[in-house]
């Protein structure tokens, strides 16, 4: 069955501002709301078809790409994981979603006399994320590695157990609400009794009160404090990268859900080696005899040293590659290859002894440029490599 147009589904014209789109959808939000047609399987269809199409049309990004494409930008959307996808959409998605179309602390919940939705009135605060930096050596990034940092932020206060108050027996059920977080006003209108949800201003939503507060957190449940976090990280990250440990950040207030502490990567420099995505270069630097004779050299890589052999004639701007000697890429088996660039040193200065002895070389055939159709220049061989 094909889906049908959102702006029908709402009933609003093509141009429609975003006020009338929200407005339109609040009343066919009342019309077909679950609370209201009990057991209707066709009303809750109908209300889950309006919170679609408003999900979409709500949302300038989304609505400007369904104007061009349909409902296959929306699928589009799906796919990459934004909003509801266009299906499979369930109650609690939209209640979550679009809980404050109507206002208050849980609008939906309970919003229609007789057979209200019960429970979920409290609020559980959340703490702050944290951000840290941490600076990795290129070895570290590698091979992976643990690190133990020292962060400042709000812990969990231990004299009162993060509850806020001076003991138990001050901590009492909110009179108001009667320890559901929220209160309930109902109303007469033309659609029946309306029965509508916010969030209690007594307890400010947490179901409780406290009469006398602790002393060191004054309530809050929170204080200033250090803690030691064990950071695992893992091998292959990169500059700019970002790590996510829940429940690191700061600590919540009164007992609730602690935020996530965020971790930035960045790359300490290393001495010779150059990172480019996975791979790792090299500048070797040799001299014009041993590029000639050839010889062998050791090179320094993340794993320590590695002796390379240059074969006689070697010309400079070669790359010798030495393979799975790189960066491994995160949560995968394949690791990047170290790039050794040959240069070929040229002598600054010269002794009169040497200068005569390069003179004397200088009109032999050997000695004079005569690249062959095959030689690639140092482009050539870079494309290659990274292709």
């Amino acid at each position: 069955m094909s889906k049908r147009d959102y702006y029908d589904v709402l009933g609003v014209a093509r141009g429609a501002d975003a006020e009338e789109i929200k407005k339109a959808y609040r009343k066919m939000a009342i019309k077909y709301h679950p609370d209201k047609n009990p057991g209707d399987k066709q009303a809750e269809d109908n209300f889950k078809e309006a919170a679609e199409a408003y999900e979409v049309l709500s949302n300038a990004e989304k609505r400007r790409r369904y104007d061009q494409f349909g409902h296959a930008a929306n699928a589009q959307s799906a796919n990459g994981g934004g909003g509801f996808g266009g299906g499979g959409m369930n109650m609690e998605d939209i209640f979550s979603q679009f809980g404050d179309i109507f206002g208050g602390g849980s609008p939906f919940e309970g919003f229609f006399g007789g057979g209200g939705r019960q429970g979920g009135g409290r609020r559980v605060q959340r703490g702050s994320n944290l951000r840290i930096k941490v600076r990795l050596t290129l070895e570290e990034i590698a091979n992976g590695t643990e690190k133990k940092i020292k962060v400042n932020k709000q812990i969990v206060c231990k004299t009162c157990d993060g509850s806020g108050a001076k003991d138990q027996s001050s901590i009492q059920t909110c009179k108001t609400c009667g320890g559901q977080g929220a209160v309930r006003r109902v109303t007469n209108t033309i659609l029946g009794q309306m029965q509508t949800t916010s969030t209690c201003p007594t307890c400010n939503g947490e179901g409780t009160t406290i009469s006398s507060k602790c002393t060191v957190c004054h309530g809050d449940g929170v204080v200033r404090g250090e803690e030691t976090i064990s950071i695992n990280i893992p091998a292959g990250v990169s500059e700019g990268m970002q790590l996510s440990m829940g429940g690191k950040g700061n600590a919540a207030p009164r007992g609730g859900v602690p935020g996530d502490l965020i971790i930035l990567i960045e790359e300490i420099p290393h001495e010779t080696l150059k990172r480019d995505g996975n791979n790792v270069i090299y500048d070797l630097h040799v001299s014009f005899v041993d590029a000639a004779l050839g010889t062998s050299v050791e090179v320094p890589t993340i794993d320590g040293k590695a002796k390379i052999k240059i074969d006689p004639g070697t010309q400079g701007g070669k790359i010798l590659r030495l393979k799975s000697k790189g960066v491994p890429e995160v949560n995968s088996y394949h690791r990047g290859d170290q790039l050794v660039h040959v240069n070929i040193w040229t002598p600054k200065a010269l002794s009169r002894e040497e200068r005569e002895l390069l003179e004397k070389l200088q009109d032999s055939p050997n000695f004079k440029p005569s690249p062959g159709k095959n030689e690639k220049s140092f482009f050539e061989r870079m494309k290659e490599y990274f292709e």
